[in-house]
């Protein structure tokens, strides 16, 4: 059972309550995904490696809004297309440990296909 099921399901009321399912298509979604990452993106676009690792609380809230955003559209998009947010992420978490076993990729921000 996923940990994101209450706010799936609130999602999906949310947009049968406004007749938006009709508009919810996995196609639809993933566009208006990419525009809230977007969003988050250009809240962060001119600050320095430090500025954006310590914002300031108006930045933070901006962020923060934005970083909502894009979790509210990527578990509708999930949930159009029966997938387990949760569990394809504890997968996808998997599966990156055995391409970047630590003792090989330490410290460095290589691709997967260029260690030996």
């Amino acid at each position: 059972m996923s940990g994101f099921n209450d706010l799936t399901e609130r999602l999906a009321q949310f947009a049968k309550e406004r007749d938006w399912e009709r508009f919810h298509s996995p196609k639809n979604l993933a566009m208006a995904l990419i525009v809230e990452a977007g969003e988050l993106v250009e809240q962060l676009q001119w600050l320095s490696e430090d500025e954006s690792l310590a914002p300031s609380p108006k930045q933070r809230e901006a962020v923060s809004e934005e970083a909502a955003d894009v979790l509210l559209y990527l578990l509708r998009f999930c949930d159009r297309l029966g997938i387990d947010l949760e569990q394809a992420a504890w997968a996808k978490i998997a599966k990156n440990a055995d391409k970047y076993p630590a003792d090989k990729v330490r410290g460095s921000a290589r691709k997967y296909t260029d260690y030996p």
